[in-house]
Formats: structure tokens, sequence, C-alpha cells
């Protein structure tokens, strides 16, 4: 157990967290319109991918703890899409995810052994995110959800991530890839109503460059594994 909780980044993981945070901090000081919630949300979030990039359970118990100050956030900004999603879906999925990792491991490590998805468990997928996508476009119309079409994505995004979090494919970082640029267009629009938003879209821009880094080093992992 000791060796699954071990951690251990190579210089470009560090240096790739240290400027996520001086992007996100920077931002914040810059426009002197630092939001407490969310800059702290934002540091939570970019440390908590460098750790999902490598597979380590820290990562999920971060996102954890992100998703619930991220929803928090939206509630404030009537991004309901926002709110249901990260306290009702990722929240809930990143705990499956790190149930899934710890009971996963590759060989005793503290790196999580990485799955490759049936054809079957892709048309699972696919079907599931329909189904949730259609559900809440209606739900979210309903409730008055401002930006309906973006969080709409969001969600979609958010699950298709959240599913293949859980199941250890490389592939969830492509699908937050796609969730984080939906993510930097609502949140820009949000920042153009008020500017204390803008560490968000910095927040997200260092989500994109750490999820692309992400699948990235789960391809790396996974060929690692099967060698």
């Amino acid at each position: 157990m000791k060796n699954r909780l071990r951690i251990s980044l190579t210089r470009f993981e560090w240096a790739l967290w240290l400027t996520s945070l001086a992007v996100v901090a920077g931002t914040a000081l810059i426009f002197r319109s630092v939001d407490a919630l969310s800059l702290i949300a934002s540091l939570i979030g970019v440390t908590a991918l460098i750790f999902v990039a490598k597979g380590h359970v820290l990562g999920q118990m971060l996102t954890i703890v992100f998703a619930v100050f991220y929803g928090v956030i939206s509630w404030g900004f009537r991004y309901y899409g926002e709110v249901i999603t990260y306290l009702g879906m990722t929240a809930p999925m990143a705990l499956l995810a790190l149930i899934t990792w710890l009971r996963n491991p590759y060989k005793d490590s503290a790196e999580v052994a990485v799955r490759r998805l049936t054809g079957r468990q892709w048309a699972l997928l696919l079907l599931l995110t329909a189904v949730v996508t259609g559900a809440f476009y209606f739900i979210l119309r309903a409730m008055g959800n401002a930006a309906l079409v973006i969080s709409t994505l969001s969600i979609t995004t958010s699950f298709l991530a959240s599913y293949l979090t859980a199941m250890r494919s490389p592939y969830y970082a492509l699908a937050y890839a796609a969730n984080d640029v939906v993510l930097i267009v609502l949140w820009v629009i949000a920042a153009l109503a008020d500017i204390s938003s803008i560490p968000m879209v910095a927040c997200f821009l260092m989500f994109l460059l750490n999820d692309m880094y992400g699948f990235i080093n789960w391809r790396r992992m996974e060929h690692a594994q099967q060698a």
C-alpha cells in the first residue's frame, strides 16, 4: 500500500504543474478581481489533473474536492448544468474511480492499471451518453439554465470523461479536453459580464494543456504495461 501512495513527478511534470499554478494565480492578481473560491478551486483543479495524468489515486481525491468547489461557484452564475454535472455526476464518478483505481494498481505501484475497452463497452457508453444528454437538455431548459446549449455539451463531455476515467481508459483525457474547450467558452461568456471570472478561463486553459499531456502519458503507460 505504501508504494501505491508514493508520489513521484518528472521534471516536465513539475514544470507543467508549477506553470499551471502560476498562470492561474497570476491571472487573478493581474486583474485584481480575485474571487477567493474560484482561485482556490482552480489551484486544486490543476493540481488534481497532474496526478490524474500519472494515474495516481491522489488525482481522484482532489477531483472530488474540486467538484464541490466548482459546483458552488457555478450555482452563483446560474450555470445549473455545471452544478448538476459536478455535484451529481463528476464527484460521485470520481469517488467510483478512486475505489476502482485503488483496487486495480499496476503491480502494486502508485500507477493504475490501464484498461482497454471492448466494442460492446464503447457502444454502451455512447448509448448512455445519448440518454444523459437528451434528458438533461430538457431538465436544464425547464430550470432556465443560462447558456443552455453550451451547458448541455458540458454535461455530454463530462459524462464521457467521468465514465472513461472510472473505466481506466486513456481516452478519458480526450473527453476531458473536449469538456475544457466547452468550459472555456462558458466562462468567457461569464467574464464578459464579470471580470472576476477570468481566472476560471485561465484555469480551464491550463486544464486543456494538462489533459492533453494526460492522454500522451496514459498511452505511454498503456504501452509500457502491455510490454
